[in-house]
C-alpha cells in the first residue's frame, strides 16, 4: 500500500512531466474533480496546450524556478531522477513527492469498482474494448489507457460513477500499487528484461498483482500462460480462465470474414453469445474473450457485452488503416515484441492475398538484444522486411546491437530483409519498389508510422496538383 496521505486534503497538486500520456490524463481527472493542478515539462506539445486550455498552469521547461511553497503534493514520473532540480527543490521544501504509480493507487481507492487490465501483450487494445463495453452498458467509467481510443480520440475519459478502468503495466512493478476489484492478466512472456531477471521473476510480479485484488474480487486470466501455477499461488480471489479451449470461457465455431474473427462464446459447456469482431487476428479474439469474462464478472448482461464487442471502434496504432499510396493499403501497428509481430503479420496474412511488406523499427537496445533470436523468427508471414535503426526510448546508445544485425540474420535463411540508415532512405525505396498488389504495414513502438503517413500525404499532394 502507498504511504498514508489524504488526497482530499491536498488541494494543490503539481505534476513533473505533465505532458506524458498517463500524467496528462490524471492531471485532467484531478482538475475536473476540483483540485488546483499545475505541472511542468521540458517541451510544449498539443497535450500541454490542451491542459492550458482547461486552466491548468503548465511551466516549460522543468526547472527549480517552477517551485512554489503553495503546492501540497508533487507527482513525478519514473523518468524524473532525484537530482532533477525541480524534484530537489520541492524535496528541500518538505513537500510530499509521489511517483506516478503510487499516486494512481491513491486515486483508485476512491472508486468502488476498479478494473485493471494487465499482460505482456494486448493491454491497450483490450482496455479500449473494455472501455466501450462499460460505456455502452451505461456505467459511465473513468478510463486511463496507453493509447488514443477511436471512440473519443483521447487516452482517457472522465466518468461520474464508481467505475475506474485502468491499463496496468508490469514494468518497474508499477501495477503493484493498485488494488482492483476485477484484475485481468491476458498473457505473460519474457519482456522488459532490463528490469526483470527472468520469466520466473515476471511470474512472481504478476502473482503480486493478482494477490492485490480486493476481497471478493475476481481474476480473469489466460489459461495457456506459462508459469500459471506461480501466478495463481496463494490467491484468495475468485479465478476465471479464458482460452481457445479447456477454459471457463472459450470460443467455438470460429470463422473469419476478411480476416476478422466470428465466433461463439462459451462458458464451460453453455453457449452464451455470438460475436462478429470488427478487427483482425486470433489475438484480438482472445482479447475480446478476456473482456467478455471481465464484464460478465461485473454483472453486465451477456447480450450487451456481445453487442458492444461486435461494434468496437478500437484504438489507434493497433492494426490501424492509415490510407492508400497508389492504391496500396497502408496499415500501422504498435507491435514490437516477437509474439506481437507474429500475431499482427498473421492477421495481415488472413486479410491480404498479395505480398505483405513490413517496415519495422525495433524498440530499445535491451529488448532487441535479449530477444534477438525470437525477433529474427517473427517475420515469417511477411514477404519482405525493411528495418530502420533501433528506437532507443529511455536507453543510451548501444553499439553492440543494431537493426542491420537482424536483417543480416534473416538474410542468412531467406534473403528477404533490408536495412536502412533512416526514414528518408526507406521512404525513397518504398516509393520505387511498392507494387499495386502489395500491403504495407509499418510496425513498432517508435515513430516509423510517419513513413506511411508521408507516403499517403505525397499521394494526396500529387492528386491535389493535377
Amino acid at each position: 500500500m502507498h504511504r498514508k496521505l489524504n488526497l482530499k486534503a491536498m488541494k494543490n497538486v503539481h505534476f513533473i512531466g505533465i505532458g506524458g500520456i498517463s500524467m496528462s490524463g490524471f492531471a485532467e481527472i484531478l482538475n475536473h474533480s476540483g483540485f488546483n493542478v499545475s505541472g511542468s515539462d521540458d517541451n510544449s506539445t498539443k497535450v500541454t496546450a490542451h491542459l492550458e486550455d482547461l486552466g491548468i498552469k503548465v511551466l516549460i521547461p522543468t526547472a527549480a524556478a517552477n517551485v512554489s511553497k503553495n503546492v501540497d503534493m508533487v507527482v513525478y514520473t519514473a523518468a524524473i531522477k532525484k537530482d532533477n532540480p525541480e524534484f530537489k527543490s520541492f524535496s528541500e521544501l518538505g513537500v510530499p513527492l509521489m511517483e506516478r504509480a503510487e499516486f494512481i493507487g491513491m486515486v483508485l481507492e476512491s472508486y468502488e469498482n476498479v478494473i485493471c487490465i494487465a499482460g505482456t501483450h494486448g493491454k491497450t487494445s483490450s482496455t479500449s474494448m473494455m472501455a466501450e463495453v462499460l460505456t455502452k452498458a451505461g456505467l459511465d467509467p473513468t478510463i486511463q489507457i496507453g493509447g488514443h481510443m477511436n471512440a473519443c480520440g483521447k487516452n482517457y475519459a472522465i466518468g461520474n460513477s464508481s467505475y475506474f478502468l485502468l491499463e496496468s503495466c508490469e514494468y518497474s512493478n508499477s501495477f503493484h500499487h493498485w488494488h482492483p476489484s476485477v484484475g485481468v492478466i491476458l498473457n505473460m512472456e519474457a519482456d522488459h528484461l532490463d528490469f526483470f531477471k527472468d520469466i520466473n521473476d515476471i511470474a512472481n510480479s504478476f502473482n503480486k498483482f493478482a494477490n492485490n485484488i480486493r476481497p471478493g474480487g475476481t481474476l480473469i486470466i489466460g489459461k495457456d500462460i506459462n508459469e500459471l501455477d506461480v501466478v495463481l499461488k496463494d490467491l484468495q480471489c475468485k479465478v476465471l480462465t479464458f482460452g481457445l479451449k479447456d477454459a471457463d470461457f472459450w470460443v467455438n465455431n470460429i470463422s473469419y470474414k476478411n480476416g476478422n474473427p466470428s465466433f461463439d462464446i462459451m462458458y464451460k459447456n453453455d453457449f452464451l453469445e455470438h460475436v462478429d469482431l470488427p478487427m483482425p487476428g486470433e489475438y484480438n479474439m482472445l482479447n475480446a474473450l478476456a473482456c467478455f469474462a471481465a464484464a460478465f464478472a461485473l454483472g453486465i448482461s451477456t447480450k450487451d457485452i456481445a453487442n458492444s464487442l461486435s461494434n468496437v471502434l478500437g484504438i489507434k496504432r493497433r492494426f490501424e488503416h492509415k490510407g492508400y499510396f497508389r492504391g496500396i493499403e497502408i496499415i500501422d501497428d504498435y507491435a514490437h515484441h516477437p509474439t506481437e509481430i507474429k500475431a499482427a503479420l498473421a492477421a495481415a496474412r488472413k486479410k491480404h492475398s498479395g505480398k505483405i511488406i513490413c517496415a519495422f523499427q525495433p524498440h530499445t537496445y535491451t529488448r532487441t538484444k535479449t530477444l534477438f533470436e525470437d525477433l529474427c523468427k517473427s517475420f515469417q508471414d511477411a514477404d519482405e522486411v525493411m528495418f530502420v535503426p533501433i528506437f532507443a526510448a529511455r536507453e543510451a546508445f548501444d553499439p553492440s546491437i543494431s537493426s542491420k544485425m537482424i536483417a543480416d540474420k534473416i538474410n542468412e535463411a531467406c534473403g528477404k530483409a533490408k536495412s536502412f540508415e533512416n526514414f528518408s532512405s526507406l521512404e525513397t525505396y518504398l516509393k520505387e519498389s511498392l507494387e499495386s498488389c502489395d500491403l504495407l504495414i509499418t510496425m513498432g513502438a517508435g515513430e516509423l508510422y510517419k513513413v506511411g503517413e508521408s507516403l499517403i500525404n505525397s499521394e494526396l499532394s500529387t492528386v491535389s496538383t493535377r
